[in-house]
């Protein structure tokens, strides 16, 4: 057993965030790491839990005060949700590891009151099932979700949809869902099945559909880029493969000067022999306008991969898209052009 003093390891409180820090201790002390003692901090997400997020203000909403903390060498690392992270950094801070990614897609999850054989007969991930819940539905349902990306996507599937935000625990959310207060919720699917209700997924949402946010089901180690002494002991748990894939996804987002709550959402999947796909989408926040790319390579180059489909999308307009986005935020957040 090592004899390192303990390591503090920072999370938000949340039901997820507890399980993702939980699970990082548990990986550091199975090989042989110091016991890890769990920080709670709360963030400005967490304080401002009645706004939409699109309205709070994406950059660092849920990291800012945790990224402070270990800067002041409050804590020796963080764990976050990793698409919760701005692509730049705080100077002095680097991702030093990533668990195995789970499932990336997103997820429609309906009311317990729905006809159960009608739910299961969503469970494929395929445009089939997407169009058959598209009919299920109905007119004019209510959806909650707090994603201004998965909103742009899935007016296009929905046009007539009330989207309506909803932030919180996920029992509190569902317990909303199966109150009647929506007629669908669209979560994580990461999430759903980390914290034991993969049985309420209804459809996994295909990337044709609804392309998931960059970085979405993988939890990142956050940790001073200068301290050797903690890297050591959360670089033997670091999955090279979702560590591939989010270098790629959040390559595509830097090149698109995008942040977290920017309809943007990219996916970089392994593929056969050595190579990896990367898919990456902007779109309106109203859903008028979708641009698409695709790049595929040579895993060592999941970076350029990123930076290719994000020059697609450049090319193609995304830009235009993304300052309109901008401007539509900052007049949410009251901020003057």
């Amino acid at each position: 057993m090592s004899q390192h003093p303990e390591l503090r390891l920072g999370t938000r409180g949340s039901q997820l965030a507890l399980w993702q820090a939980n699970a990082v201790a548990a990986g550091i002390e199975k090989n042989g790491g110091p016991r890890c003692r769990i920080v709670v901090i709360k963030t400005t997400g967490d304080r401002l839990q009645q706004a939409p997020l699109s309205e709070a203000g994406g950059k660092r909403l849920f990291v800012k005060e945790i990224e402070d903390a270990l800067l002041r060498r409050e804590i020796d690392l963080a764990v976050h949700s990793s698409k919760d992270m701005p692509v730049a950094l705080p100077d002095g801070l680097a991702i030093a590891a990533v668990l195995p990614r789970e499932d990336p897609l997103d997820a429609v999850v309906l009311p317990l009151r729905s006809d159960s054989d009608v739910a299961r007969g969503f469970s494929r991930a395929d445009s089939t099932a997407v169009d058959d819940l598209v009919t299920f539905l109905g007119e004019s349902p209510a959806i909650g979700t707090a994603s201004v990306r998965r909103v742009a996507q899935l007016i296009r599937l929905l046009p007539n949809a009330r989207f309506m935000s909803i932030r919180g625990n996920l029992d509190s959310r569902l317990r909303k869902l199966d109150a009647g207060e929506y007629d669908a919720l669209v979560l994580a699917a990461a999430g759903l099945r980390r914290l034991g209700f993969e049985s309420r997924i209804s459809l996994k949402l295909p990337a044709s559909a609804c392309v998931p946010a960059p970085g979405q089901g993988i939890v990142a180690i956050e940790t001073r880029a200068g301290d050797a002494s903690t890297r050591q002991w959360v670089t033997p748990i670091d999955d090279a493969e979702a560590h591939l894939a989010l270098d790629a996804e959040r390559a595509v987002v830097e090149a698109l000067g995008g942040g977290c709550q920017t309809p943007i959402g990219a996916l970089a999947t392994s593929r056969s022999g050595d190579a990896i796909e990367v898919i990456a989408t902007v779109v309106a926040p109203d859903g008028s306008r979708a641009l698409r790319a695709h790049a595929r390579g040579a895993r060592h180059d999941a970076v350029a991969l990123g930076h290719q489909a994000a020059a697609q999308l450049l090319d193609a307009g995304a830009g235009e898209i993304l300052a309109e986005a901008g401007r539509a935020r900052s007049a949410a957040e009251g901020i003057q052009p």
